[in-house]
């Protein structure tokens, strides 16, 4: 499971690894946790065609359980990396603890971090949690519903600096 979306956009969604429903249709954040995703991405005033996402692994774990480190760094090496050198996204929504470590090599508490925008060489990265933690509980679905607000605002002051950095 590639991942799917826009590849003009900007936007670049990183999730953990695909669910049941995924490797079933082959296609990312289809399942409740997509549904879930969806509507706090139409909260932002965004729609799913806005945005190109998909997962730090591209192949359901067994049991579905979390990726190992080695099925981790194969999948950054074979695929992520060369996804978003590809697209060059403005902005990285990383999707949880999984995206956090894949992308920034980092494994800190989201409680403390989420919402805060980390800056990797030119590719921004704005930290929030996981839509399946989200559902589960009402603290942390608030939380990521502000963090995912931030995504407009950031394509805003991202567009507003290219156009100022170009317009002298």
């Amino acid at each position: 499971m590639p991942g799917e979306g826009s590849v003009t956009s900007g936007i670049f969604f990183v999730g953990e690894a695909p669910g049941k429903n995924e490797d079933e249709q082959g296609r990312p954040f289809v399942g409740l946790s997509g549904k879930f995703l969806d509507k706090l991405i139409e909260k932002a005033g965004l729609s799913r065609s806005e945005i190109f996402v998909t997962g730090s692994v591209k192949c359901r774990p067994p049991q579905n359980r979390t990726p190992k480190n080695d099925e981790l760094k194969i999948c950054k090496k074979n695929w992520l990396s060369k996804q978003i050198e590809i697209i060059e996204p403005r902005l990285v929504v990383l999707l949880g603890k999984v995206a956090l470590n894949q992308v920034l090599g980092e494994e800190d508490n989201l409680d403390k971090i989420h919402g805060q925008v980390r800056q990797l060489n030119s590719l921004k990265c704005l930290i929030t949690f996981h839509p399946a933690a989200a559902m589960r509980f009402p603290k942390v679905r608030r939380k990521m519903g502000r963090d995912i607000t931030k995504v407009r605002e950031i394509m805003r002051n991202n567009a507003a600096k290219r156009h100022s950095s170009t317009s002298v």
